[in-house]
């Protein structure tokens, strides 16, 4: 038991730190050479460009409609909470941080599955390396969002049984 916990506090600290390590070195890396224009022989890939563009542009118009309705539930469920006088007050705050955790979560996949769709068709080398920076950073936001929001949960199981044992 000991030793699980050290090995997945090592995995909760290596992690991230390689993926920090990785994003530096997308970041650092310059490609150059190849074409800097925009010449494409082939009009089928024009074409192909122009679709992945508005499906990219539609999960973009997603992210945001996901992330904004979820940033509006919240404020009105913490307005609704803050003008109910409850006592069960730091907990409702507690799960509306984990509604809009998760709503942010569910917008991040949607802005890297845009990121995705904006190099699917004949990416360049620097294309390439910008995705796989972006895609690092994005899942290192994700990651940690999902590991609070674990958290968190646990947090509000453990309290609600101490509650339930009380009672």
């Amino acid at each position: 038991m000991k030793q699980e916990r050290f090995l997945e506090s090592l995995a909760n600290l290596l992690l991230p730190l390689g993926l920090i390590f990785g994003l530096v070195l997308l970041l650092n890396l310059n490609v150059e050479g190849g074409t800097s224009g925009e010449s494409t022989a082939n009009p089928l890939e024009s074409w192909l460009k122009v679709i992945a563009g508005y499906l990219a542009a539609g999960a973009e118009i997603a992210a945001s409609v996901v992330i904004g309705l979820g940033v509006i539930r919240g404020i009105g469920d913490y307005l609704r909470q803050l003008l109910s006088r409850s006592r069960h007050h730091v907990d409702a705050t507690e799960e509306i941080r984990l509604k809009l955790g998760r709503v942010l979560t569910l917008g991040l996949e949607f802005t890297v599955a845009s990121d995705i769709l904006r190099t699917a068709v004949a990416p360049t080398r620097q294309e390439i390396l910008n995705l796989g920076a972006i895609v690092m950073l994005r899942t290192l936001l994700n990651y940690f969002l999902e590991r609070e929001i674990r958290q968190g949960e646990q947090q509000r199981l453990t309290e609600k049984n101490a509650i339930a044992r009380e009672e």
